[in-house]
């Protein structure tokens, strides 16, 4: 059997299609599985080795971005998705999926419970940001998607996408665990330091992106299944731009993970 990937789709998402092919495209076969047909028969996850939660705007973005999904998983999925993390599986939620794993409680996951202890709220500038922006993985982080990137551009485009700590305290338990993934930088690559457009929606410690304290679950606001094609990238008739996008090797870590893990 080889690496399976399970790509939530409905009320709304709609980068499913992209995050299935960029699945398929880093080795995995991939399927999108409405909401409902996994509410209704729970052990569908188990054939399943990476939970995919895309982006796109689940439920118009009522109440928050992200909230009533978040709300939907948890009192319907919760205990099968907390027994897939606990089972060694891999899962990825990309801008509102990633509002809806914090939400829900599924990031940061200090405990093993979901217990929302972070958030994502409206960007600084009060607008939707849809422009590309420039990261750096963190030297210490656990995240196994990042496995051997240093640092790639991707797009963003969000209205809700500042990333915000309860407090001092759970700042520095992501920072001490090694689970702040990706931050905002410059295009030099120095420090965002908070500043827009660099950092594109004020984010604290200019994070875009955390994992879980075992590095398999990893929730992001830019898109890397929005760059996998040279093509993609907005400056490619102008610059040397390599001819597989910078975003591809995430999922390309996924797959290779669960074949060096699960499947080995």
């Amino acid at each position: 059997m080889g690496v399976r990937a399970i790509v939530l789709t409905g009320f709304g998402i709609n980068c499913d299609a992209e995050t299935r092919t960029a699945l398929e495209r880093a080795g995995a076969e991939a399927n999108r599985v409405h909401l409902n047909d996994i509410a209704e028969d729970l052990s569908m996850l188990e054939g399943y080795h990476i939970l995919a939660i895309p982006g796109g705007f689940s439920w118009g973005d009522d109440v928050a971005s992200g909230k009533i999904l978040a709300n939907r998983l948890r009192y319907r999925l919760g205990d099968a998705i907390k027994q897939f993390i606990a089972d060694g599986k891999l899962a990825i939620g990309i801008c509102n999926g990633f509002q809806v794993m914090v939400k829900m409680g599924i990031l940061p996951l200090f405990n093993g419970e979901f217990e929302q202890e972070v958030t994502l709220t409206w960007n600084d500038s009060a607008r939707f940001e849809n422009r590309w922006v420039d990261l750096k993985t963190d030297p210490n982080t656990k995240c196994v998607w990042l496995k051997d990137v240093a640092g790639l551009p991707l797009p963003i485009r969000h209205g809700e996408g500042k990333f915000i700590p309860r407090d001092e305290a759970v700042l520095n338990k992501l920072c001490a665990n090694g689970q702040v993934a990706l931050r905002y930088t410059t295009p030099a690559g120095t420090p965002a330091r908070g500043v827009f457009p660099a950092n594109p929606n004020g984010s604290t410690d200019d994070i875009a992106a955390i994992c879980d304290p075992s590095g398999r679950v990893l929730g992001m606001m830019p898109h890397p299944e929005a760059y996998v094609d040279r093509e993609n990238h907005p400056n490619w008739t102008r610059e040397d731009v390599p001819e597989e996008g910078a975003g591809l090797q995430l999922f390309r870590n996924g797959v290779e993970y669960v074949k060096n893990t699960l499947l080995a």
